[in-house]
């Protein structure tokens, strides 16, 4: 029973949700713009860039956590500072995975320099890593929400050109769309996104929200309207439902997002393998003379 009130205390629920209101707001504009970005995060090919990104806004909010400043604000800069770098260096993808091989290790260290050096509580060093849901105060809750705007503005303006270069690089350059620019614009959208994501389920796990959700909507459809509305939905059910689930709770809220959008993943898995095997059978059954 011990375990089990670590991991689900419902007592006092109500007073409890009060404190979280901020943190529900933010990931409902979280879950849309990590479901809309996660599409073209897989049609790019760029799950270990999403990986690469926190590391650098983990270590930015680390120095801001440690100098006292804004930890949005660093880990916007430090989210913006690796995108550039990835989206510069890295034009083909075997240049941009050794850039982001380069970084990686080189943000992660710099966020154990940071903290180290802090001497503030413990639980904000452990937050950047795996998130709080009461950790979102009102001025950080206008940063996200401001810059969810922008991102999601620039994806809308984007979303055609960058539809063609995702799907079709090489025909779509030909065609006269500036795919290099697209992949620049591209990653200073995904560094924003990611930025988001630490805030609310830490650096460690933002591929729960920006992967995980396109991925088990990619599983039951291939709709180019289907696809991004249910990336979105998961995206939001993952991290709204991991909010409350860990309402109360001694347990980051990190292991509760996860859990709910890899629940998500393997429904969507055992649909998407269900229907195929009906199309299989239909197909494999002789029409009438």
């Amino acid at each position: 029973m011990s375990v089990w009130h670590q991991l689900f205390d419902f007592d006092d629920y109500g007073e409890l949700l009060v404190l979280v209101r901020n943190s529900l707001v933010v990931g409902a504009a979280l879950g849309l713009v990590g479901g809309l970005a996660g599409v073209f995060v897989a049609m790019r090919d760029l799950p270990f860039a999403v990986h690469g990104i926190s590391e650098l806004s983990f270590a930015g909010a680390s120095a801001a956590l440690l100098l006292g400043t804004n930890i949005v604000a660093g880990s916007i800069t430090g989210s913006l500072l690796a995108a550039g770098a990835i989206g510069v260096l890295g034009t083909r993808a075997r240049d941009r995975n050794s850039v982001i091989g380069i970084l990686m290790p080189f943000g992660l260290g710099l966020g154990v320099l940071f903290l180290a050096l802090y001497k503030g509580r413990a639980a904000n060093k452990f937050g950047l890593l795996t998130g709080q849901i009461v950790a979102v105060d009102t001025p950080q809750t206008t940063w996200l929400l401001a810059t969810s705007a922008v991102v999601l503005t620039a994806l809308v303006v984007m979303w055609r050109p960058l539809a063609f270069a995702s799907a079709d690089p090489d025909v779509a350059e030909a065609r006269g769309v500036p795919v290099r620019g697209l992949s620049i614009a591209f990653m200073i959208v995904l560094g924003l996104a990611v930025a988001l994501s630490v805030q609310v389920v830490g650096a460690l796990l933002v591929l729960s929200l920006l992967i995980t959700p396109a991925a088990a909507a990619a599983r039951v459809t291939a709709s180019p309207v289907l696809l991004p509305l249910l990336s979105v939905v998961f995206a939001t059910v993952s991290i709204e439902g991991g909010i409350l689930l860990a309402l109360g709770s001694s347990i980051p809220i990190s292991p509760y997002v996860t859990t709910v959008s890899f629940a998500l993943y393997v429904v969507c898995g055992a649909v998407g393998r269900y229907r195929t095997r009906r199309r299989g059978a239909r197909r494999a059954v002789p029409a009438p003379a």
